[in-house]
């Protein structure tokens, strides 16, 4: 059988995310930061580390099966290839920022103004849409000089905390597109079997980061109200306890209601609760 080949970044923001989610998928590989491909010794698939903007071209011309890179490079190469599975990670937002001290107020303003960036198809398509005629201004890396520099009125550039764009007197001004890290594969691939186990392993891992594992003690007189709080994957575990008239409830929560489910249950009558990580769900 064909062994699978997956390209990610070699170094940068995407890396030590992607390492991490396919080694929690049990694949068994060395993350070799001196070469360009590692083997992993579990499953049919080799490991190619690459610069980021290679990636979604390596996959569409099928020198790669699979990739992991953030949806703002694939966009800006218009790269052919199939989104197979948001990874949840890497996320930032592509915006344009002004000087703190420009008198920009809307889109209209940057009409005829210059504005730097590293993503000019994008950044053109944005303006296009929004009617806007402006110049811009390809730079490879620290864009957010560019107005201190006088070669640009405004940037266009990745913003995750906006704290380069302080520094650099900058401020936020508009949102171009939003982007997270993405599984992609060339045509057809996801009917590849190895493809949909290893889309299966991934899909259970990232279930798994959005639940915790929650097990708490109830007076029976209180179950049916802390049961309804707790919908569990399917409905949930209930328990007997020794003591007469209390059961144990095993459950999970979703990550995002966790402290909201948590203080409903205590007021429902729940009492030592324990919350534990859960490291896979299978669907």
């Amino acid at each position: 059988m064909k062994t699978l080949k997956i390209a990610i970044q070699k170094s940068g923001r995407l890396n030590e995310k992607s390492v991490e989610i396919l080694k929690n998928c049990g694949l068994s590989f060395e993350n070799y930061k001196s070469s360009l491909i590692s083997t992993v010794t579990n499953f049919p698939l080799e490991i190619l580390f690459l610069r980021d903007d290679d990636i979604p071209e390596y996959v569409q011309d099928g020198i790669a099966d699979l990739g992991i890179v953030g949806e703002n490079v694939i966009t800006e190469v218009n790269a052919d290839v199939e989104y197979l599975q948001k990874l949840g990670f890497g996320k930032c937002t592509l915006k344009i920022a002004i000087p703190n001290d420009s008198e920009i107020t809307d889109i209209s303003g940057l009409e005829g103004k210059a504005i730097a960036t590293s993503y000019p198809v994008i950044l053109e398509k944005y303006l296009q849409d929004n009617n806007v005629n402006a110049v811009v201004r390809t730079i490879s890396g620290s864009v957010e000089i560019g107005p201190g520099l006088g070669l640009s009125d405004a940037i266009c550039d990745i913003v995750s905390t906006g704290g380069t764009l302080k520094s650099n007197g900058l401020k936020p001004f508009a949102e171009v597109m939003k982007s997270e890290a993405v599984l992609i594969g060339n045509k057809g691939i996801e009917l590849n079997e190895d493809v949909i186990e290893l889309l299966q392993r991934i899909r259970s891992v990232l279930r798994a980061k959005e639940t915790k594992y929650v097990v708490l003690n109830v007076a029976k007189s209180n179950l049916d109200k802390v049961v309804s709080l707790l919908p569990g994957v399917k409905s949930p575990t209930i328990v007997p306890l020794f003591e007469p008239d209390w059961v144990a409830v095993h459950s999970v929560i979703a990550e995002q209601d966790f402290w909201e489910k948590i203080n409903s249950l205590k007021a429902a009558g729940a009492e030592g609760i324990v919350v534990m990580p859960i490291e896979k769900i299978i669907a």
